[in-house]
Parts: C-alpha cells; structure tokens; sequence
C-alpha cells in the first residue's frame, strides 16, 4: 500500500492544519462550544469556499473528485483543532448517504447545496433502546396512499438540532430487531410532526433527541431499498468509523505533542521530569499506541474502496484500535500532566472527552472486537 499523499492532497492538509493553526486556538474552541449555535457560521461559510465540504464528491455533483483519504486527511487535522462545525455529520455521514443511496435527480439537487454550505445534514440511527446494533429499529413507517407516516424515536443526533434535513432508518416492516424490513429516508427538518430537542454534549459538540408524530414522507423520500436499507446502513457508518479513526488520530497526536512538550518544561528535583527514565518509557507507549491507530486508520480509509465485506472488517479493527489507544493515550496525558490534567482550562481533559466519546460512537471497542471475530468467521 502507497501512504504517501499526493501533491493535491499535501496541498489540502497544509490548507486545514493552517486553519487549525491559526483561526482555532482552544480558547476561541471553548466560545464557540458555549454559543448559542455550537459553532462558527463564519467556519462553516470558509469551509465551504475552500471546497473542504465537497473534497470527497464527485465533480458531476459540486465537489473535487476526491474519496475516503481527503476526508481523512480534513478529519485528522479536525482533530487537531477538536473542530466543533458539523462536517462529520454532514458530510461525512450524510453526505455519503445521499451519495450511496438517492436517487441521481434527488444527487443534483441536494448535493450541491451541501457543498455550497447552503444544507446541513444529520444521521438519526440510534435509539433509546438499541445500543450498538444498527438493526434495532423501532421508529416504524406506516404506509399511505401517498408514502409513509412515520411515528416513533431517535436519540443522540450529532447537530440534529439546527439540520436541515435528516438521514432516517426507520422500520418498515418485520419485528424490532429483524435486519431486514429497515429503510432509509430522507425527512426535511421542518415537517410537520417532528419535535426536536438539542443538547450540548460531553465534549462540546450539539445533538438532539427526536420525536416523530406522524411525519409524513414520499416515495421519492428513500434512499436506498425499501425494507432493504441495513446495507446501506452498514456502508455509511463504515466510511463514519473511518473518518472518526482519522479524527481520533488527530486528537491523540495533539495529546502526545502536548505532553511531551509539559515533561521538558516542567521542573521537579532541580531538572525536567522528562529526564526521569519512567516517563520516558510512559511517552513511548503513547507513542506506539498514537502509531498503531494511525496505521489501523490507513488501512481502514484505503479498504473502503474495496469489498463491503473486506471494508467492514478493516472498519471493526480500526475502532478496536483507536478505542484502546484513545483511551491510553488520554489517560497518561491527564496523569502525565499532574493535576493540571484534571482543569476544565487545560486542553488535554477536553481531548480526552472527544477521544470517550469516539469510542462510544457506532460501537466501542468491545463492540467491534466481536463484530470483526463474526466478520473473520
């Protein structure tokens, strides 16, 4: 395998790292996450110019032409930054649902938008009751003369609160946890009959809880199959689970750099701790750890281009790993630093925060060691 970026691609990584760099210092992170919005409309607009929204969509449709390693390349330098605008979500998660699953007339007319910055989008998968499992879909579909009405729940929609239009998996036919019988639509924000109720989240990102009375949607609404929407589900969270691997990468990069910046500076018995021998040996862990998961996240990017089957699997070992390493490499930064670590004013909690909750998302570690054992069987 070829790790080595191209020139468009270099390009693009100096271009999101500037940005990081200089237009996303933590302080002006903690404004942002305590506003009203979340984020940075301005952000969202620069992003927007600079073609970021669109660097992985087809030129036919508004964007660059690029695939799963510009968005991991924009997703590790977000990490960097703990960016709080709501690219995973649009984007990433669904932007790749309209690209996989709509029609070509409903791919012109909403995908240009999304690159324009003009259409916000979420993902509204999980359940109170489901957990992990995509296939546990309670939200039902009932059907009409004209389409379908749809009447249940969904929680923990990342910027679901402020989306203009929802990615949905509703249950259509079957029994609860049946894998067949799930399909994807496309509900506009605004219909009459949804409620939804924002929250800030542990690490500073907005979701929101959903209520559906009675929604209305048309045939031309679906994405994918009737009653046969699962794969497509499982197709979307993988390209997510390998953007979030990139993501973590950047968060745990940040972790290790900052650390070890910390132990050469600060003083204790007349010298740097750095020097101490054992601290020495705690930064090369994190540094392995940082190592393997950015290695797990290469292979899981470069998979996605393969079989469904051959990209789950490198997706399942890539959230074991990033999961694992987060969790190391987080908790010896917050102890590495002392009780400095423990502050809401340090940055280093909050990366830790991004990093637990990157584990949890989709599946944590435990989830997906058994999902890639049934994969490999």
């Amino acid at each position: 395998m070829d790790f080595n970026l191209n020139e468009e691609q270099q390009l693009l990584k100096d271009s999101v790292e500037r940005f990081v760099r200089e237009d996303y210092a933590f302080d002006k992170r903690r404004q942002l996450a305590a506003s009203e919005a979340g984020y940075s409309a301005a952000n969202w607009r620069k992003m927007a110019e600079l073609g970021w929204l669109g660097v992985a969509l087809p030129e036919e449709y508004g964007g660059i032409g690029g695939g799963a390693v510009e968005t991991m390349v924009v997703m590790e330098a977000f990490g960097r930054g703990l960016v709080l605008e709501p690219y995973f979500a649009t984007v990433v998660l669904g932007g790749n649902a309209v690209l996989l699953g709509a029609s070509e007339a409903a791919k012109r007319a909403l995908l240009p938008k999304l690159v324009a910055g003009e259409l916000r989008l979420a993902f509204a998968h999980a359940e109170p009751q489901s957990r992990y499992d995509l296939f546990d879909v309670a939200l039902k579909a009932s059907k009409t003369k004209r389409g379908y009405t749809l009447t249940g729940r969904k929680g923990v929609v990342l910027h679901g609160g402020a989306a203009d239009k929802l990615v949905v998996s509703v249950r259509t036919r079957g029994k609860q946890r049946d894998e067949a019988g799930i399909t994807l639509f496309l509900v506009d924000g605004r219909a009459t009959g949804l409620s939804r109720r924002e929250y800030p989240t542990v690490d500073g990102l907005r979701a929101a809880e959903l209520g559906f009375e009675g929604v209305s949607v048309s045939a031309d609404d679906v994405l994918g199959q009737v009653d046969d929407g699962l794969a497509l589900l499982h197709r979307v969270v993988d390209r997510g689970i390998a953007a979030l691997a990139a993501e973590a990468v950047g968060c745990m990069q940040v972790l290790h750099d900052q650390t070890n910046e910390y132990l050469k500076t600060r003083a204790q018995f007349g010298q740097p701790i750095g020097r101490f021998q054992v601290l020495q040996h705690r930064m090369v862990d994190m540094f392995m750890e940082l190592e393997q998961s950015r290695s797990l996240c290469y292979l899981a990017t470069l998979r996605l281009g393969e079989d469904a089957g051959v990209a789950a699997k490198a997706c399942a070992a890539a959230k074991v790993q990033i999961g694992r390493s987060g969790r190391f490499v987080g908790q010896q930064a917050v102890q590495l630093h002392g009780g400095m670590g423990m502050t809401d004013e340090l940055a280093v909690g909050h990366y830790f925060k991004r990093l637990t909750m990157i584990d949890v998302m989709f599946g944590n570690a435990d989830y997906h060691l058994k999902r890639y054992a049934r994969l490999r069987a």
